[in-house]
This record gives structure tokens, C-alpha cells and sequence, in this order.
């Protein structure tokens, strides 16, 4: 079967979804928020209550890649986190359980954390999934301000931009865990983390690594009206090192990754065509100290545009970088390949066409289902052997399912 024919299936497929089912004209048409997101909202009602949640992702997600830039994989799997919630003040919310990932097909899982912090890989092993304790302690100081302890409100919930952050670590990377800030008023939104990745102690040899994030957006005006106008700033440093460091010397690492741009949403009041969105980003890497990759400083350009159709959006994408490197991101965002051991690319161009269908099943309960094209444009790119050569444009695609389930049922009231 020929790749188009192959596309032509796929779309036709997710169009008989977005048929399906009774479609609401007011829910948010993006997997990001339906599915994705959680909720770092405390509910006052709640006060004295002590709940168990479980909070669980399925998901199917196939990469059928061509190219230089990354191999396709499959990712068939599921997370669930069983946790006990308590609520004691009416700003508090405590947290207590576990975090298992399991990859069907599976029954051996490395130790290390899911997201490349470093060059050293555990030797333990866990058998059945991957678990890690799940703890956090949230205190809303304000009603637009909250301080999050423990595991903080990560992934989808940063609103990164996908050259910074690929939406499929969502479900295959560890909860991040450490310190996060959260300010949300009706001018400008803030979250600011610290992601500590790894701990060491005095006779490891591994680095010690974290990640300190921004995310903001500054509004014009209110997001509901017919023009919105915004102004996103974002950017993420990951340190690998440590004052305890055993590695040789040198060996301390610091990238940096940021973006800045303009966006603008048109409210249409449409029951059908909603939302159209447009935005235009400047991104930037730096490395900062270290040798890890190849290049010390990049751009990129990134241009995007989406309309939410009912429980339906499209979005269509151009991106072109020099000497960019992602850190989070896919590698069809950046400069480097992921294939082939030391393959550079010169100013490498891309453009992306997507659709995606999200539904909200009812309280605690959603299903989405995406399709993503990569087209990456014809170039020039360097081999460590053979030097420059040209490469050719190639397509690749993804097709994804997920269902999001979060159950919570009351124990006792104090």
C-alpha cells in the first residue's frame, strides 16, 4: 500500500470518529486540555473530605517516521496513579500513592528516569512496571496563586510549545517532581517549576540533574472575546552536575531552550467553527557550559495555525531552524539526528499538518484520537565521515488513540 493511499485511510478513519456522538460546541477541541491536563484547582467544598482517586491514561500511539531525523516506534501502554487524597484546610490538598507505567508486551523496566537526563543509565531493573512513589502537598496562598510541594502539575499542563516539548512525553515520561509556582490572573498567567530529575549522593557516579521551567502568557485583553491577543514567553535550563559530582572534570552540562512570540484567537460564537487561532514564535537554544551536543547556540521559527471545528481542530504548522537543539522536543524540531550518530542538518524545514478529535465523556472522563504529518523539506546535512551531502524531503506520520479516566470516590468527612 502506497503512503498516500495508507494517509488517505487514516483520515477518512478519523473522520468517522468525529462523527460519533452527541458534539458539544463549548468544550475545548484540543487533546492537550481534555485528555492531558489535570486540574491543579482546590475545591473549597471539599473541605474534611478524604478521597481515593485513580487517575489513569490508556493510550496507542503508532510513528511510522521516514527520514534522517528519527526512527519510528510504537508506544502501546497505559499509567495509572492509585492515590489517597485528603483535604484538610479549605486552600490544602495532600496527596499519597504510586505512579506505573507499563508498556504492553513488556515485564522488564530500567530504574533510570523516562526523560534523557544524562549519560549514565541504571543497571537495576523493576519487573512488571515502572513505579515511582507519588506524593504532593498543594496550598492555594491566594485565589490566582498556588504553591505546589512534591510531584507538581507537569507535561501538558506547562502549555509548552511542541518544538520545546513533545506532547508524547504526556504518558512515557516520569512525573516531574519538586517546586512549582502558579499565578493565573485575568492580564498574565505564570507557572514556574523546578523539576529535580535526578539525586545524588556522595558516592555516585552519576550527575545529579534538574530542570527549572517558565512558562507565561501575557493577555491584552479577556481571552473570551471576539479577538484575543496574547504574548507567550517560555523557556526551560536543564543542569547536569553537581558540587558531588565523581564524573571527570568538566563534566558539568547546562542547555538552555526559550521562545517568545505573538498570538492571536479569533472567537468566532460559531456553533460549528469556534475558535482559529494564529501565533508566531521565536525559539533559541544555548548551551551554556559542556560539551554534550554539537552546536552551542540556535534559532528557530516557528508559525501555527488552528481552528477548532465542534469536538474537531486542525492545525497546520511551518517550522525552519539553524543550529537549533530541542531538549524535550521532538527531534523533527531541531538541527540533530536521533538516527544516525553525529548527522547534522543545515537550516532543516519542516511543515506539519494535524488533526485531532477530543470529547469529554462526562466527569473525570476523556477520549481523544490524533493525526499528525511531518513533511520535512529536502537540504543539506553533515556526516562526521562523509561530510556535507544533500538529503531528501520524506513524510512521516503518527496516529494516536488515548482514553483518560480520574474516578474519585469520598471515604469519609472530618
Amino acid at each position: 500500500m502506497t503512503m498516500r493511499r495508507t494517509i488517505c485511510r487514516l483520515l477518512f478513519i478519523l473522520g468517522c470518529l468525529t462523527g460519533c456522538g452527541s458534539l458539544s460546541p463549548y468544550a475545548a477541541a484540543q487533546i492537550n486540555e481534555i485528555v492531558y491536563a489535570s486540574d491543579y484547582r482546590i475545591d473549597p467544598d471539599r473541605l474534611g473530605e478524604l478521597r481515593i482517586e485513580i487517575d489513569n491514561l490508556n493510550f496507542f500511539k503508532n510513528n511510522e517516521f521516514a527520514g534522517e531525523f528519527i526512527k519510528g516506534y510504537s508506544l502501546p501502554g497505559l499509567w495509572v496513579q492509585p492515590k489517597g487524597v485528603y483535604y484538610p484546610l479549605a486552600n490544602l490538598k495532600l496527596e499519597l500513592g504510586f505512579h506505573a507505567l507499563i508498556y504492553h508486551g513488556t515485564y522488564k523496566y530500567p530504574s533510570f528516569a523516562y526523560v534523557d537526563i544524562a549519560t549514565w543509565k541504571g543497571n537495576q531493573f523493576q519487573k512488571g512496571a515502572h513505579i515511582l512513589p507519588y506524593l504532593r502537598a498543594q496550598v492555594d496562598l491566594t485565589d490566582r496563586l498556588s504553591l505546589v510541594f512534591g510531584n507538581i502539575y507537569g507535561g501538558a499542563n506547562h502549555q509548552l510549545i511542541e518544538p520545546l516539548y513533545n506532547p508524547e512525553l504526556n504518558y512515557t515520561a516520569d512525573p516531574e517532581a519538586g517546586l512549582q509556582l502558579i499565578y493565573d490572573a485575568r492580564k498574565f498567567r505564570a507557572d514556574i517549576w523546578l523539576n529535580w530529575q535526578t539525586f545524588i549522593f556522595q558516592t555516585d557516579t552519576h550527575q545529579e540533574a534538574f530542570t527549572v521551567g517558565l512558562s507565561s502568557r501575557f493577555k491584552f485583553n479577556d481571552p473570551g472575546s471576539t479577538l484575543h491577543a496574547y504574548v507567550p514567553v517560555q523557556g526551560v535550563i536543564q543542569h547536569r552536575g553537581g558540587e558531588i559530582d565523581t564524573l571527570t572534570v568538566g563534566s558539568v552540562q547546562t542547555l538552555m531552550n526559550g521562545a517568545a512570540g505573538l498570538g492571536v484567537d479569533w472567537n468566532t460564537g460559531h456553533p460549528v467553527v469556534r475558535r482559529v487561532n494564529a501565533e508566531l514564535d521565536v525559539a533559541a537554544y544555548y548551551q551554556q557550559a559542556g560539551t554534550l551536543w554539537p552546536f552551542d547556540s540556535g534559532y528557530g521559527i516557528y508559525f501555527k495555525m488552528s481552528a477548532d471545528i465542534r469536538d474537531f481542530r486542525v492545525k497546520a504548522a511551518y517550522w525552519q531552524c539553524d543550529d537549533f537543539i530541542s531538549m524535550f522536543g521532538s527531534p523533527f524540531y531541531g538541527a540533530v539526528s536521533t538516527k544516525e550518530e553525529g548527522l547534522t542538518f543545515q537550516k532543516p524545514q519542516l511543515v506539519y499538518f494535524g488533526a485531532e478529535y477530543s470529547k469529554s465523556l462526562g466527569k473525570g472522563f476523556a477520549l481523544g484520537v490524533d493525526l499528525d504529518l511531518f513533511y520535512t523539506l529536502s537540504g543539506n546535512s553533515h556526516h562526521p565521515t562523509e561530510g556535507l551531502q544533500p538529503y531528501g524531503s520524506a513524510t512521516s506520520f503518527t496516529i494516536g488513540a488515548y482514553l483518560r479516566f480520574n474516578p474519585s470516590f469520598l471515604i469519609k468527612r472530618f
